[in-house]
This record gives structure tokens, sequence and C-alpha cells, in this order.
């Protein structure tokens, strides 16, 4: 939301927004993208309307005179904390804009910083390990499991290629939802008719938030849709949801890869087999692939 608020005021600048405020508003939203204002002057718990509301309005003003934006700013020209004066959290902080389109475009936003800053690199480290293994182990046989029993011989480095490659595909999964997360829907205002904006508000305040974040972020094409619907979040949270699954199903297999702890031999001999039968009828080398 600080990124928003400084991309919104920075640009509403070139609209007639008093160059001191616009400016005073901007270093105020610095100290919430830094987290200097988050921890002591966000009071709110996560149940609340679906347009963020109560959030919003934290962010342009003041709750429990908590310094948040507006206050910040008119401390920041030396007015009096808590008198809208010279900086109005509505008029001031909050022009051009709604909560119906500003939350929206903040939760897009968070979401894709995180998915590139923390999630991605994450992941690609767990992919390289993982490929990493797949290489060392490829002449390490074990037994395969299937149907919750011992199976076939494979290696150990084939069953980590695996985990690897759903690894891979998870990534790319999330990558595919970005360019949908990308559109923005700061400019639709309340219903997404953009009443109480300026022609190319919307174009200039995303170019800029693209700026401030490196990401390539655009104006929503349907302001409609991207107001009334979350289906971009939906659509992440499905690819992230399938990431999970991939990494529990790993976990698991590594983990109750052997319910019995008994090799394939140590299980036949349990079962009558002669360990000479078993030389002699199972070469695991030539068990590997096909023939």
């Amino acid at each position: 939301m600080g990124i928003l608020k400084k991309a919104a005021a920075e640009v509403n600048k070139e609209y007639n927004l008093d160059p001191k405020i616009a400016d005073a508003i901007s270093k105020a939203a610095d100290d919430v993208i830094s987290g200097k204002l988050y921890n002591d002057h966000f009071p709110l718990i996560i149940w609340q309307t679906g347009s963020g509301t109560q959030t919003h309005m934290n962010v342009n003003e003041v709750k429990y005179i908590s310094i948040v934006i507006a206050n910040r700013a008119i401390e920041i020209l030396g007015g009096e904390l808590g008198s809208k004066k010279p900086v109005h959290p509505n008029d001031h902080v909050n022009m051009s804009q709604s909560s119906n389109d500003t939350f929206p475009t903040a939760m897009h936003i968070a979401v894709a910083l995180e998915i590139h800053k923390v999630l991605i690199p994450g992941l690609e480290e767990l992919h390289k390990a993982l490929n990493k293994k797949a290489g060392e182990w490829k002449d390490i046989i074990k037994i395969g499991r299937t149907h919750t029993q011992d199976a076939v011989p494979l290696t150990l480095g084939q069953e980590f290629s695996g985990y690897a490659a759903q690894v891979e595909y998870g990534i790319k999964r999330i990558k595919d939802t970005l360019p949908r997360l990308y559109q923005l829907a700061l400019g639709g205002t309340a219903v997404g008719t953009g009443l109480n904006t300026k022609k190319g508000f919307s174009e200039k305040a995303v170019a800029r938030i693209a700026q401030l974040t490196g990401l390539p972020f655009v104006p929503a094409p349907n302001k409609f849709e991207a107001l009334a619907a979350h289906d971009a979040i939906v659509e992440v949270h499905g690819a992230f949801n399938t990431v999970a699954v991939s990494l529990m199903k790993a976990a698991a297999i590594a983990k109750y890869a052997h319910k019995e702890k008994l090799t394939l031999k140590e299980s036949a001999l349990k079962h009558g087999i002669t360990a000479e039968q078993f030389d002699e009828w199972v070469k695991p080398e030539q068990m590997l692939g096909p023939k």
C-alpha cells in the first residue's frame, strides 16, 4: 500500500496537487514501505470488508492517533498531528483513489513482490539442490515403492530427478500466473468507471509502480473485472497449492519410503526365498530402464 500511495502522490502532483503536499506524502509513504510505521500503527485484525476499507483508511489517516501517511506527512511539514492540515487523508492522500481499487492493487503488488523476492528464488535453490543430488546418487540402486509395498529397483538419483522435475514444473506454473497478477485495478475507483480521477492517472500511476518495484505492472484492461473479482489471486493460489502438494508428497515419500525398513532382498528372505535364489533371479542393475 505504501508503494501505491507514493506512486499516486507523485502522479497527482502532475494533476494540481500541491507539490509540497505531494512530496510530503511520498516521503511518508517511504516510511510505510520501509516498515518503520508498520508494527505500531496498524492495529487491525485480519477480518475486514472485502474491499479492505479498514486497512486503506488506516493507511490514509489516523487510528488511535497513530502516525500513518497523512499524519506523518503533516509531521514532515511541521503541522499539528491529527489536525488533517495541511494534509488531508481523503482529499490528498486518497486523491483519485477508492478502497475498491487500491486494495486489490496492493494485494497484487504484495503477492508479486513476494513471489519474485522470496518464493521463486527459494524454489530455484531447492531445484538446484535436488538436481545436484540426482546426479550424485545416479549409481545408488534402491527399491521402488508402489501400492504401499516394495516394487522393482530404480536409482536414488532417478527418484530425486522426479522431485526436481516437480519443483521445476511448480516454478513454471507460478510464473505462468504472473501476467494476470501484473494487471492492476488502480484508477477504477469505486465501481470501475474511474469516477473522480483524471484522464491518464491510471496509466501514469501504474507505470510509476512498475518503476518503484522493477516489475512489469500494467493497468487492468477491464477495471470492472479487476474490482469485482480476485481471479488472478485465486489462480496464483492454485499454483501455490500445487507446489505445496508436490513438496509434501516428496517429503512423505522420503520419510515413509520403506515402511518396514527392509531392502528388497531382506523382504524376499522374510518371505521364504533363499539368498542364493535372490542373487540368481534378481539383477537390479539390469532393471533400471527399458532394454
